[in-house]
């Protein structure tokens, strides 16, 4: 059966032709191709000023591991054929192989528990509890001079559902923070500027904001002391929810009137659908893009984007990124998850170079920048979803004090909590804290 042009068949069509009602695997055949332009996109010569910065980008499903993990460690390690990719970059990042969160259960949870650390069946009584996630305790300090605190992105927009959830983000109480997933909406937020008529919608929008918000706590101050203790501390945790958004609510009225950056969107391609398989390179390339920008001119210093849902997925070609992580130690189905682990690793790179192409003071923008990339799930020897030894890399930030261009290896059934990493993140980011979740210390080797 002969395929015309990069459109895909569907399952109905073949089975048309096959004179049957059977249930089909899935074929190359039925695959969406790649059919996006490239990008035109060139990063800037400088930044609007230096600071710290933070992006967490989030892979599901776990990775290849035997194409993954590098052999040797140190300085003098052998990049494997998966990280290969990066080798024009190998100074700028280092590979963390054994590290994992004790707490977590791993599986399609990962993605909630990796920037938190947390034990989501902690709370008796409860079945999905949370808490705040490190990229939101650096947003406490630099949202103060920026004019989002912090952004989400995602492939889905919104929080998801407990256990699968849309967003790596959670506030102080442990709720999910809502992501974004167009990329035109994400620009017009961040760089269209508003109209008279804009501004004065929007302060009537926050002010019906606030008094929703201020009627809630009054309500829930009288209400509380006819709880009992356990109903308190529930109430208290929803209570210091509430008080975060009245935050950003204020937050956001605070830069109604403060002129957003000027940024062209020239060679942005905004229309990119982050689950139509023919878009799929060129969505997460531009919500990068848009990324670098948000950087650049210091419209947020945080960030953290899940490239995909757990259970979800798309290589660059369109392919099933969930079903080949369930690969059952079949050899081709080991190729394609590779394929997709280089796929999401040529991404990162592009995105290194942005950063490493623009002058940051007397730096260069990755050199402020932390980057952390991986997986909260290991997906073994046979597709299982392991919470131990999680295919991490961290990069950038050499010039906040971190060492590159090395492979730490610890033990996947004695080693440091992951929380280490994320502490040592939190204090380059410049918080004058020793604690987050179960840290110990900052990470041995990394600083």
């Amino acid at each position: 059966m002969a395929v015309f042009n990069n459109r895909p068949l569907s399952r109905r069509h073949v089975l048309r032709g096959l004179g049957t009602c059977l249930s089909l695997p899935l074929l190359d055949a039925m695959i969406p191709r790649a059919s996006a332009a490239p990008s035109k996109f060139r990063p800037w010569e400088k930044s609007h000023g230096v600071h710290p910065r933070m992006i967490c980008c989030y892979v599901p499903n776990g990775v290849n591991m035997s194409e993954w993990k590098p052999t040797g460690q140190g300085t003098g390690y052998t990049l494997s054929p998966t990280l290969e990719v990066l080798k024009d970059h190998r100074s700028d990042f280092s590979v963390i192989s054994g590290l994992g969160h004790p707490a977590s259960k791993g599986g399609h949870s990962g993605a909630d528990t990796w920037l938190t650390g947390a034990d989501l069946q902690a709370v008796p009584g409860s079945d999905y509890a949370n808490s705040i996630s490190a990229d939101q305790v650096a947003a406490e300090l630099h949202g103060k001079q920026t004019r989002f605190s912090s952004l989400q992105l995602s492939d889905n927009s919104g929080t998801g559902s407990a256990g699968h959830s849309h967003t790596l983000s959670f506030d102080r109480s442990g709720t999910p923070v809502p992501a974004e997933n167009s990329p035109r909406r994400l620009f017009d937020r961040l760089f269209i500027p508003e109209s008279s008529a804009d501004r004065q919608a929007t302060l009537k929008r926050y002010a019906v904001k606030k008094s929703v918000l201020d009627s809630v706590l009054g309500e829930a101050k009288s209400l509380r002391a006819k709880l009992g203790q356990t109903d308190q501390k529930k109430l208290d945790q929803y209570l210091s929810s509430v008080r975060e958004t009245e935050q950003r609510v204020q937050r956001l009225e605070d830069w109604v009137d403060v002129p957003k950056p000027e940024v062209p969107e020239k060679d942005l391609q905004l229309s990119m659908q982050s689950h139509n398989a023919h878009d799929r390179p060129m969505w997460i390339d531009v919500m990068l893009e848009l990324s670098y920008l948000s950087f650049l001119t210091d419209t947020t210093r945080v960030i953290s984007f899940e490239w995909s849902r757990e259970a979800g997925g798309y290589g660059g070609g369109g392919e099933n990124h969930h079903e080949l992580s369930h690969h059952g130690g079949d050899a081709g189905m080991l190729t394609g998850l590779g394929k997709i682990d280089r796929f999401h690793l040529e991404r990162l790179g592009r995105f290194m170079e942005f950063l490493k192409a623009t002058e940051d003071g007397d730096r260069n923008m990755l050199d402020h920048t932390l980057i952390m990339f991986g997986s909260g799930m290991n997906s073994g020897d046979g597709g299982g979803h392991s919470p131990k030894d999680l295919p991490l890399i961290t990069a950038g930030g050499r010039g906040l004090g971190l060492k590159q261009g090395q492979h730490l290896v610890f033990d996947k059934d004695n080693h440091p909590p992951l929380s280490n990493l994320l502490l040592t993140y939190i204090q380059k980011m410049g918080i004058e804290t020793n604690e987050f979740r179960d840290a110990t210390s900052t990470l041995n080797g990394l600083v």
